[in-house]
């Protein structure tokens, strides 16, 4: 028992905390560590063991008492401890079923009925729009499948004309107690009845165009609209278009998980657009107007005399509607300056006069260059 720790350290509490402290500081260690939330962590899985075994000591009065006296050697022990070797929060080693059942109870311990109203599940929806549909808006419709009420049962699950009777066996509760004896006494359990599934009613004759399940696969069609900005990966909440809720709850909703195609030449950064533009040696020499891509379509802009490559120009406005909001980025294009190529004689001559003409002072970023050249030669 030497590496065993402290019970009251194992759950966050002092040996003076309350029977409701020690549930409250119980459940809160138990969830953290429990074994659905860690699959395959086997540190979580000792950890929920002595969560659960410090719990099965401290909630009982008798064992808490000849804990508190003797430490891990309580007496007429049989040299054990106290620690069943297995997941014992609850009726004396019952398993997950018995801390799964705890989690969901009520915070006095009295059991939830299980066949009240259950809200139904979200569902998910992939869609994919394009580059210009994100930037402007949209509305897209499409087809999904979802789980609905049988409209020939009315969601019983029984043939029409009769209706499911309250379980015999639980009563239309859904739950049996069961009793079990354990060396400090008996010990009651609440378990889903076997007999009904936890339903409370039982069905002698299935609808049979539901099997009895009361739900049906249907296709459906749906409307969303895309909002003017929407970017890759966002998600849409259609409110209320998910899985009907059973035994009055509410639906679930729809998430559609938006997925933009890319554009030809431009890239999205936040609500700015990035794009290449090539120019002609010559415009880049003398400058001049030309036509620039947009979103909304083609545009004149002036290209400065002695343009350099990668040159960024920017184009306020010209980007992406800002989402929910007012306002547009702003475009950017970056030029690249070709080089021409296969040129003829005649090209190639008038190039070196060109050439020949110049006194090397037209070339700023050359001239530096060659003068730290020299510097450094010296």
């Amino acid at each position: 028992m030497a590496n065993k720790r402290d019970y009251y350290e194992v759950l966050g509490v002092n040996k003076n905390a309350t029977d409701e402290e020690i549930k409250r500081a119980y459940r809160k260690a138990a969830k953290e560590s429990h074994p659905d939330l860690h699959p395959n962590d086997k540190k979580a899985e000792e950890r929920f063991k002595e969560v659960n075994e410090a719990y099965e000591v401290l909630s009982d009065d008798n064992k808490r008492a000849r804990y508190d006296q003797f430490g891990h050697e309580g007496p007429n022990m049989g040299g054990g401890g106290y620690g069943g070797g297995g997941f014992s929060g609850f009726g004396g080693g019952q398993g997950f079923e018995s801390i799964f059942d705890f989690f969901f109870n009520g915070a006095d311990g009295t059991q939830r009925r299980r066949n009240g109203p259950e809200r139904g599940a979200d569902l998910r929806y992939d869609l994919t729009i394009a580059f210009e549909e994100a930037a402007f808006g949209c509305k897209k419709e499409f087809k999904f499948n979802r789980n609905e009420q049988c409209d020939a049962c009315g969601g019983s699950g029984a043939r029409a004309g009769t209706q499911p009777k309250t379980c015999p066996t639980c009563n239309g509760s859904g739950q049996v107690k069961v009793t079990s004896q354990s060396l400090f006494g008996q010990i009651v359990n609440m378990r889903t009845c076997t007999a009904c599934g936890g339903s409370g009613t039982l069905i002698a004759e299935k609808c049979p165009k539901c099997g009895g399940q009361g739900r049906m696969r249907m296709l459906r069609t749906a409307t969303v609209n895309i909002p003017a900005g929407i970017d890759n990966g966002q998600v849409m909440t259609m409110t209320g278009q998910g899985e009907p809720g059973s035994r009055g709850g509410p639906p679930g909703d729809l998430y559609v998980y938006i997925t933009v195609k890319p554009h030809r030449f431009f890239k999205r950064q936040g609500f700015d657009l990035h794009c290449d533009i090539p120019i002609s040696f010559t415009q880049a020499t003398l400058g001049g107007e030309i036509d620039v891509p947009t979103l909304e379509g083609p545009v004149k802009h002036n290209i400065p005399e002695g343009t350099q490559n990668d040159t960024v120009l920017r184009l306020r406005g010209h980007g992406i509607q800002v989402l929910r909001g007012s306002g547009k980025g702003d475009l950017y294009l970056k030029v690249r300056v070709e080089m021409p190529r296969r040129l003829n004689e005649k090209q190639k001559d008038l190039l070196r006069q060109f050439e020949e003409s110049l006194t090397g002072k037209e070339y700023e970023a050359r001239k530096s260059f060659f003068e730290r050249m020299r510097e450094g030669f010296k």
